[in-house]
């Protein structure tokens, strides 16, 4: 019988191991990120809420200014404007988002409004945004210009 010596059953050292964990986490730093999935539902319920408050904002500029209002959404960039504010809000961009409308609101099939009337009603609409199964609806009751988020 041959002797066997101790280095050949000496196995993986806890360094050669640790190089190849750190070399794996380098590796998965940089394709997770490749492969981002849908948005997280509290991302999502975030946006409906931003989106909300800008119709709520709307609605309260046409009551207090006695002059119609907007909320312009831009459907294929992810943003949305209210009024005369010239800020644009940014929504997620692997959101998915539906606009629906009032015909003579609608500008273009990438761009259309929400539009608020001084006594507070509105045209009314929906706005839908979702990610994969996942979605919410920010409805406008054209009567009373009532905003509600259904999930």
């Amino acid at each position: 019988m041959g002797s066997v010596s101790i280095r050949s059953l000496r196995g993986v050292t806890l360094l050669e191991l640790l190089i190849v964990l750190a070399i794996m986490a380098i590796v998965a730093g940089f394709v997770m990120p490749m492969f981002g999935g849908p948005i997280s539902t509290s991302e999502l319920r975030a946006s409906a809420r931003e989106l909300a408050a800008g119709l709520r904002l709307a609605q309260s500029e046409a009551v207090s200014q006695r002059r119609e209002s907007f909320l312009v959404l831009d459907v294929a960039g992810k943003r949305f404007k209210v009024g005369n504010d010239p800020r644009e809000h940014k929504l997620p961009d692997k959101a998915e988002l539906k606009l629906f409308t009032a015909q003579n609101d609608l500008v273009n099939e990438r761009v259309g409004a929400i539009r608020f009337y001084p006594d507070g009603g509105s045209n009314g609409g929906r706005i839908t945004i979702g990610s994969g199964e996942r979605k919410f609806d920010v409805d406008v009751d054209w009567l009373t210009g009532r905003v509600a988020i259904l999930d």
